[in-house]
């Protein structure tokens, strides 16, 4: 029997809700899901549909280092979206164990949420 599940949303665990949702939604170009906000969630979905959603939880927790779970983001154009990553509040993470040919930045959002964007270009 073929399953009738998917993923609807990954869920991060943020402190400022509202910085987190500026960041997430210009760097994804994501917007509100309507009726899905309240005082400590939001639920951002892809403006043009299609793709998960992206669920902003706001509640303390603490960073793993390195993160159990992140998000990779596929590109098309590395160099111009990890310029742009950058200057909406990402910061780059220096991992001495990342291969020098590997096709991945890791970057982490403005409260330290690991993300990878990776070059898909060939």
């Amino acid at each position: 029997m073929k399953p009738s599940i998917h993923v609807g949303s990954i869920v991060l665990r943020v402190a400022d809700l509202a910085r987190m949702e500026a960041f997430w939604t210009a760097a994804l170009d994501y917007v509100p899901r309507e009726g899905s906000r309240n005082h400590d969630f939001i639920v951002l979905q892809p403006r043009a549909g299609g793709g998960p959603n992206l669920s902003l939880d706001q509640h303390h927790s603490q960073n793993n280092i390195p993160p159990r779970i992140h998000l990779d983001l596929y590109t098309g154009d590395q160099t111009a979206e990890v310029a742009r990553l950058l200057a909406l509040g990402a910061k780059e993470v220096h991992w001495d164990k990342r291969p020098p040919d590997a096709d991945y930045i890791i970057l982490e959002d403005p409260e330290g949420n690991r993300f990878c964007v990776v070059d898909v270009s060939h």
